[in-house]
C-alpha cells in the first residue's frame, strides 16, 4: 500500500499515462491525433484510479486529447473531482507523420524518417514539433503547477512524451537518453519536490 502522507513543505506531482487507445492507432504515429480509448483502456484507467483513491489531490489536470480526458475520467467520478484541460501538456505534433503507418512515414520522407531512428530527440516533423520545442512548452508548464500546487498533491493525465519530458528533467538526463524511461499505459509515475530538488519516488507502474 502507498502511504500517501506528504512531508511538510514537499509538493507532489503525480504522472499518469493515458490507457490504450483504439485498435486503429496500432503501428501509427498519433499525437496530435485525437483518439479514444480502447475497452482495455478503460480498464487501465480504472485501475489507475483505484490504485489513486486514497492520494490527497487538489487537482486533476489533463492533457486536451480524448484518450487523456478519457483517462482522467474515471479518477475524477471517484474523487468527486473536476477536471482541468492544460493545452500544453498535449503529446508532440508529428505534422505530416500524423496518422501514417511507421513504413508509410519511412517511405514518403525517407530523410526524416531515418534522422527521427538515429536522434528521435532531434528531428523536427514536417510541419509539426520538434521534440526541444515540446519539451520547453512542457517543461514550463510543469514548473507553472508546480509553483500554483506548492505543498500540495496535484495529478497530470497525458502522454507517454510528456511524462518522460517531466522524469527526464527531474533525473537530470539529456534528451538523447528520452527513451530509455519506459511509460506504459496508464502508467503511475510521481515526483516529489523539496523545493527545486526533485526525488523520483515512483515510475512507469502499470496495472495490467
Amino acid at each position: 500500500m502507498m502511504d500517501w502522507r506528504l512531508p511538510k513543505g514537499v509538493t507532489r506531482m503525480v504522472l499518469v499515462r493515458h490507457g490504450q487507445p483504439v485498435e486503429e492507432t496500432r503501428g501509427r504515429c498519433y499525437g496530435r491525433l485525437d483518439v479514444g480509448l480502447s475497452s482495455t483502456g478503460v480498464m487501465q484507467a480504472e485501475r489507475a484510479a483505484r490504485f489513486l483513491a486514497e492520494a490527497p489531490l487538489l487537482r486533476i489536470y489533463t492533457s486536451p486529447r480524448q484518450r487523456a480526458r478519457e483517462s482522467a475520467a474515471p479518477l475524477a467520478e471517484l474523487k468527486g473531482m473536476a477536471v482541468d484541460t492544460e493545452d500544453a501538456f498535449r503529446e508532440i505534433d508529428f505534422g505530416l507523420f500524423e496518422g501514417l503507418t511507421y513504413e508509410e512515414a519511412e517511405k514518403r520522407y525517407p530523410e526524416v524518417y531515418a534522422q527521427w531512428m538515429a536522434h528521435p530527440a532531434r528531428v523536427r516533423f514536417p510541419e509539426g514539433e520538434s521534440y526541444s520545442e515540446m519539451r520547453e512548452r512542457v517543461r514550463s508548464a510543469g514548473r507553472e503547477l508546480r509553483t500554483r500546487h506548492a505543498g500540495e498533491t496535484f495529478v497530470l493525465v497525458s502522454h507517454g512524451g510528456v511524462n518522460r519530458t517531466l522524469l527526464a528533467e527531474a533525473l537530470g538526463m539529456p534528451d538523447d537518453n528520452l527513451f530509455r524511461l519506459e511509460q506504459g499505459y496508464a502508467a503511475v509515475n510521481i515526483i516529489d519536490f523539496y523545493g527545486d530538488e526533485p526525488i523520483v519516488k515512483m515510475m512507469n507502474v502499470t496495472f495490467g
